[in-house]
């Protein structure tokens, strides 16, 4: 499968890397021998993808104090450290603070933690400098495509993939009565090139499916003028707008949306209608927006750590934070299962190649689903459920996430069915 140009971002970060692995210090006046297992974790902790990052913080938090003393592997108690970076949102700092996790902290395993600009970067770094990494929270075509698509060493992502959300996708809009017209909005990112991939994003594989696609051009992240796209909706009848638009962008196109009368039947957006915080700053708009769902309470999974159903995860977030459960919150605590599951496998922990080959042999299930990469569509890649929501007018929050597709993956019967946007803001 060719790759187009402008996805591939091997040749720049390898250089960010060697430049951030310069100023690091020589590995010799590292003691020679570790007791402690060091993790390293990179997350977007502020900036504009900080909303992913609150998990992040939160299953650090849980983490930390789960481990207590030490971790025991087959009787030997091993001290853990675990090493977090913020990513400031920015993927350049990302791969650079990776660089020194593995060079400077000499970590056994690295955890890019949350969104594309995180993963794709500390992926590339572990890949280049020989350090297992396990991620999530990125359709693994994101991951693996703009990397030359072959397979890798050290690096594993477990997460559902373009595929799955087309499926999902086309299943609730396939549901209602529209005239099948889809409008996509998508940035001018990693991401929005992925999504909107002639080869094997979103367009190819809705018009096999019967729709029609309009794809005008991609709008820059944090932009205040959406006019050009929605004047190509518009003129095309759009019944259906769908694409991937983050929380802050996503306000400004939904409210331009209403001011110029667009206002289609559908509206399904991925990753900026993750947030119930999100949702709420639409205010009415917010009302019967749907969206991927990548976990909910209603999962029928518990944690391999402390026996929680998904319900009760949630349950204790909103207990503690004061805050709505988030999607984020199930594969934060997930990727936690996966990284000491693997651990306690490797036959030395401390040694980078023997852990590796213990998150090679994954097979878990954990609070988002199973984790096996000898399963998946990708030597490096596990798939993990996917199912479609609806937001609702709530009681005892603003807005509750209703199923309403679960075909994709049959892990549950749907909540409610979809309902047509009232555009009532």
């Amino acid at each position: 499968m060719t790759i187009p140009k402008v996805l591939t971002r091997r040749t720049a970060l390898k250089g960010l890397g060697v430049g951030a692995l310069a100023l690091s210090a020589p590995a010799y006046l590292k003691a020679a021998s570790n007791p402690t297992i060091r993790i390293g974790f990179v997350s977007p902790q502020t900036g504009a993808m900080g909303s992913f990052g609150e998990t992040d913080a939160y299953a650090l938090d849980f983490i930390r104090k789960h481990i207590g003393a030490g971790l025991d592997i087959r009787g030997t108690t091993y001290a853990v450290e675990i090493i977090e970076r913020d990513s400031q949102s920015n993927a350049n700092r990302a791969a650079e603070v990776a660089g020194e996790l593995i060079l400077n902290e000499e970590v056994q395993i690295i955890i890019p933690a949350s969104t594309t600009d995180v993963t794709l970067p500390v992926s590339e770094q572990a890949e280049l400098n020989g350090v297992p990494s396990v991620s999530s929270t990125a359709p693994w075509q994101a991951v693996i495509m703009p990397r030359g698509g072959d397979a890798f060493e050290w690096t594993y992502h477990f997460f559902w993939g373009l595929e799955d959300i087309i499926a999902s996708f086309v299943n609730m809009w396939s549901s209602a009565e529209t005239n099948k017209k889809v409008g996509l909005l998508l940035p001018r990112n990693t991401d929005g090139e992925v999504w909107g991939s002639e080869e094997f994003g979103l367009p190819p594989a809705l018009r096999a499916a019967g729709f029609e696609v309009v794809k005008p051009s991609l709008f820059e992240p944090r932009t205040n003028d959406f006019s050009a796209q929605i004047a190509a909706f518009k003129s095309a009848g759009c019944d259906i707008l769908g694409g991937l638009v983050f929380p802050g962008d996503l306000r400004t196109a939904a409210i331009q949306c209403a001011q110029q009368g667009f206002k289609p039947k559908i509206a399904t957006i991925a990753a900026g209608l993750l947030f119930p915080s999100a949702v709420e700053a639409l205010g009415s708009l917010g009302n019967g927006m749907s969206t991927e769902v990548w976990w909910t309470p209603a999962f029928p999974y518990a944690s391999t750590l402390t026996g929680e159903s998904s319900a009760q995860l949630a349950a204790t977030w909103e207990e503690k934070t004061r805050k709505q459960w988030t999607q984020p919150l199930g594969y934060s605590h997930a990727i936690w299962e996966v990284v000491l599951d693997t651990l306690k496998r490797a036959e030395d922990p401390l040694d980078r190649a023997s852990v590796r080959d213990a998150l090679k042999a994954t097979d878990l299930t954990t609070m988002v689903g199973k984790v096996k990469w000898a399963n998946g569509p990708h030597p490096n890649v596990s798939k993990t459920p996917i199912l479609g929501g609806q937001w609702r007018k709530g009681e005892k929050w603003p807005y509750d996430l209703k199923i309403v597709e679960a075909k994709t993956y049959p892990i549950m019967e749907p909540q409610a069915k979809l309902e047509m946007m009232s555009w009532q803001g």
